[in-house]
């Protein structure tokens, strides 16, 4: 029967590449650990302030001076309300999928007493709520008043672009769509209206259907800084754990071959 071999110290080429594998390891983990920690602590004062708008009395919508300082930090998902009428013949509907199922973000000019122009999401239809003819249902007719959630432009999507020449939109891209529809004076952003009071009709929703605008946003961030900080920790201990061996092989046996 023939004895096991005795494992020899690793030599010090062997040392240095686990040494700097380790290092990489370890840092890289503790790095992406410390963003999440960011990540989560951005996405609490996210979830905090979205729910202090929402839910905060409507103000007025920013006026066309105001737009050049709208950002998505400063004014998004805040409760505004307007006035105006719809420009229902310059429409446009925006393909998305809700839990209704699929179907269009209607989205209406509404001129404003200024003159000035925001896009308001008017809410969720169907696909069929057009007809085959396209002959959408007009909606309110003069002066309206509303409430929404303000709302920053979306960009063309990546899998999925905007064609204007086919009036085929996917995103609700507020500068392409006014300029499709020759909106002159239309406000960087748009406005999800409210759901507005009585829009079920024997149980069921009529169309287009408001209120809809997603406000609960997922935080996993705190897992995912115990999972890097772990396996930091792991990648410590297995250094330890390789140290300690080569350290006790040196007292007990010779050097490597």
């Amino acid at each position: 029967m023939t004895d096991e071999p005795i494992r020899r110290p690793r030599g010090p080429v062997a040392l240095a590449l686990f040494a700097l594998l380790g290092l990489v390891l370890f840092s890289s983990f503790v790095a992406l650990g410390t963003w999440q920690v960011k990540r989560l602590s951005w996405k609490r004062d996210l979830i905090a302030r979205v729910d202090a708008r929402v839910h905060a009395t409507p103000v007025a919508t920013p006026t066309p001076d105001q737009w050049p300082a709208i950002t998505a930090e400063s004014a998004e998902y805040r409760h505004v309300s307007l006035h105006g009428r719809f420009l229902h013949d310059r429409q446009t509907l925006v393909w998305t999928a809700t839990d209704f199922g699929s179907g269009y973000w209607v989205m209406t000019p509404l001129q404003q007493d200024d003159g000035s122009i925001v896009l308001v999401n008017r809410g969720f239809a169907p696909a069929d709520w057009c007809g085959a003819k396209r002959a959408c249902p007009l909606g309110p007719v003069g002066e309206t008043a509303l409430t929404g959630l303000l709302r920053m432009s979306e960009p063309s999507g990546l899998l999925r672009s905007n064609d204007s020449a086919r009036n085929s939109w996917y995103t609700r891209d507020v500068a392409a769509i006014a300029k499709a529809r020759g909106l002159d004076r239309a406000a960087p952003f748009f406005v999800d209206e409210d759901a507005a009071p009585g829009t079920l009709d024997q149980g069921k929703p009529s169309w287009p259907q408001g209120g809809l605008t997603v406000t609960a946003f997922p935080n996993n961030h705190l897992s995912y800084l115990i999972t890097w900080y772990a396996l930091a920790l792991l990648v410590l201990g297995a250094a330890i754990y390789v140290g300690r061996d080569e350290y006790r092989l040196r007292r007990t046996q010779p050097g490597p071959l």
